[in-house]
């Protein structure tokens, strides 16, 4: 049960924002990428893995209210592809868990919030038995807002916090001023709310903050989940095949680009050219024992230097769109008007994009291209963290507060095929949606109301459904099956690592350094030098912090 939303190309780091809407409004549950911050605390930052983490984790139970039509595999999403009944939804709240007790919750929200006491909080509250007053921020500059509340004394009830907004303070914040919901949650206590436990372990391992589980996530599949898009519609009227390797893809690009007829192959296909080469993920997922025994981060990768080389030599043939190389305007919107044939983004605008061009052009076909690796074999693709987002309780809230709050995270957990699943991602029929061929289309009192809010709180095991278009659902799930079958976990996967502030910013300079070189802008030994300069201005140092914890903790993978 998806909401019929559009979904745009953004910069990087508005590619974190869209893609927690995405999360919350049109996949169902999609990964993010993951970046955790440094910590002021004493003990320097830090992680709970191992057999540690088992203590403190949730008893897993399986929700057995909605089968899926495609069962998750490799990593995967699951999939569900038929239409909607609503005569025969499954319950999965049968009894409120709510009694009323109002308390607050401040979450990031991109776009304009609902007026407070509209009918869809209304209706949620009355359906929950919760009693919420929302304090939406602006998803974009969140992270201020954040970083202000969690300095004060006066911290709402509940709060969101992705993890791209885990830096500086804000992240040691998280450890001092959000309580341990182990007493509520730990174990068999979880199942007094049966869409949490229905949450995998994986995810809620990433709830663990200062030894303690105190996040409530939403899950993300593992599964690599950037997809290199193109224009099936004009491959097929121009008879391009789709290429199979970097060599390939090159010589398709000067084919299809034509600088005159304002087409070009693609936008900056950087995010790919990770995935094409080997390279591991940003972040804390970046580290990785090797073969070999030995620590690395992934810009000590020889794929990464590949990697930049390749996407130079799109930038270099002029295969990439100028407004790309300029870093201006929309990738998605130049895909769509059919100026790029190419551009990656994640699997949400697979949906996106087709719903937005259904009526203005009904022959626009998107699709995947499964990605090929560096000599035009299998890739190897790295897992995604199971969890980025996570709605966390203040410490010194009542039991009645807490109770009534997760008793919310338990209705936005409601798996897909329930009434309560409907009522989040919709709202109220008649009011929100109406349903016609049995696909449910929002109205503009829903297409104003029902946005992110309530799916932030917690969100089931990760799905795609799309009644209006099934097939881009079941598209959706069996390109993450297929990648995810060259998938590797890297030896930080499935922990939520703090780096100590000291080390905070020591990567930040490469994220432009690649836009520069890429461009043509930097030589190839400038990246070469600030990877020597990482080493020794902390990355060394880092790598044995790295050791010491994964020695500890063990490997993830």
């Amino acid at each position: 049960m998806t909401p019929n939303a559009a979904s745009s190309a953004p910069s990087r780091r508005s590619f974190l924002a869209s893609t927690a809407v995405a999360t919350a409004a049109v996949a169902g549950g999609l990964p993010l990428l993951a970046a955790c911050g440094g910590s002021d605390s004493g003990s320097g930052g830090g992680t709970t893995s191992g057999k540690d983490a088992m203590k403190l984790l949730p008893t897993y139970v399986a929700s057995t209210v909605a089968k899926p039509d495609i069962a998750s595999k490799n990593g995967s999403a699951a999939g569900y592809t038929g239409k909607v009944d609503l005569a025969s939804l499954s319950t999965s709240v049968p009894k409120k868990l709510g009694t009323g007790a109002p308390f607050k919750i401040m979450s990031p929200f991109w776009g304009s919030p609902p007026k407070a006491g509209c009918a869809y909080y209304t209706a949620l509250d009355a359906a929950a038995g919760t009693k919420v007053t929302w304090q939406n921020q602006d998803g974009n500059t969140y992270g201020q807002k954040l970083g202000a509340v969690l300095a004060s004394s006066d911290i709402p009830d509940m709060v969101v916090v992705p993890s791209w907004e885990l830096v500086g303070k804000i992240s040691n914040a998280v450890t001092a001023k959000f309580m341990d919901l182990g007493p509520y949650l730990a174990g068999d206590k979880v199942k007094k709310y049966p869409n949490l436990a229905a949450i995998p372990s994986d995810s809620w391992r990433m709830g663990i903050f200062g030894g303690a589980l105190r996040g409530i996530p939403m899950p993300a599949a593992a599964a690599t989940f950037i997809v290199p898009y193109y224009r099936k519609d004009i491959f097929d009227k121009r008879g391009y095949s789709v290429p199979k390797s970097p060599e390939e893809f090159l010589s398709w690009a000067k084919e299809a680009t034509s600088a005159k007829a304002k087409v070009y192959a693609c936008g900056d296909m950087s995010w790919t050219a990770g995935n094409i080469f080997g390279v591991r993920p940003s972040g804390t997922l970046g580290w990785n024992i090797g073969a070999d025994g030995k620590l690395t981060y992934r810009i000590e990768q020889p794929e990464y230097l590949e990697a930049l080389e390749w996407t130079r030599k799109l930038f270099d043939a002029g295969v990439v769109h100028p407004d790309d190389k300029a870093r201006s305007g929309d990738s998605g919107q130049r895909f769509t008007a059919g100026q790029i044939l190419v551009f990656n983004n994640d699997t949400s605008a697979w949906y996106g994009k087709t719903a937005e061009q259904a009526a203005a052009n009904p022959d626009f076909e998107i699709d995947g291209m499964d990605i090929f690796g560096a000599d035009g074999g299998n890739p190897t693709l790295y897992a995604s963290q199971p969890a980025t987002i996570w709605s966390l309780i203040r410490k010194g809230a009542s039991k009645t507060t807490v109770e009534n709050a997760l008793a919310a995270a338990n209705f936005s957990a409601a798996p897909y095929g329930t009434k309560e699943r409907m009522l989040v991602d919709y709202g109220v029929e008649g009011t929100h949606y109406t349903v016609k061929n049995g696909v449910p289309v929002k109205t503009d009192q829903g297409n104003t109301e029902v946005i992110n809010a309530w799916v932030m709180l917690a969100a089931p095991a990760p799905y795609f459904a799309h009644p209006d278009y099934p097939d881009v659902a079941r598209k959706q799930v069996e390109w993450e099956q297929r990648m995810g079958a060259f998938m590797r976990k890297t030896s930080t996967y499935g922990m939520n690592i703090v780096e100590p502030t000291r080390y905070a910013n020591l990567s930040s300079q490469f994220e432009q350094l690649e836009i520069d070189y890429v461009r043509g802008n930097r030589k190839l030994s400038d990246v070469q030098a600030a990877i020597s300069t990482w080493k020794s201005s902390g990355g060394d140092k880092l790598r044995d912090w790295y050791k010491q914890l994964i020695d500890k903790n063990g490997s993830g993978n």
